[in-house]
């Protein structure tokens, strides 16, 4: 199966964070299991370490990509087709990050992990 971490979810699991559920623990450790982070979440973790809003143990540009290397997470990139697939979404959520993130989960067919009760309100697979 394909994953598509939510930036949170991402965060949560390098950290191993205890808001972290069980069942995407599981998902995110099968190694049968292909995961996804978008360029969309690491541009999000940028953006926010840059206006302090979010605080790592390294620097954004050596955390992430340890992270994709060490967990061996595949990164997907932002398409023509995603940046599209936002026109068909509704406005249940104004986070541009997040709409991004769900319009590569329909285009990819993948399912996004996520805690976000916003992103369940759309026809996209979540876990």
């Amino acid at each position: 199966m394909k994953y598509l971490l939510d930036t949170h979810i991402f965060i949560w699991w390098t950290l191993d964070h205890p808001k972290l559920s069980g069942s995407a623990k599981a998902t995110i450790s099968d190694t049968d299991n292909l995961i996804y982070v978008s360029s969309a979440s690491t541009w999000e973790i940028a953006i926010k370490s840059s206006v302090g809003k979010l605080s790592l143990p390294e620097s954004p540009e050596i955390f992430v990509r340890k992270q994709l290397d060490m967990n061996d997470f595949n990164i997907l990139d932002i398409t023509v087709g995603h940046s599209l697939g936002i026109l068909e979404l509704p406005m249940h959520h104004k986070d541009p990050f997040d709409r991004i993130l769900i319009a590569q989960a329909k285009y990819e067919d993948m399912i996004i992990i996520t805690e976000d009760p916003l992103i369940k309100q759309y026809k996209v697979n979540v876990m």
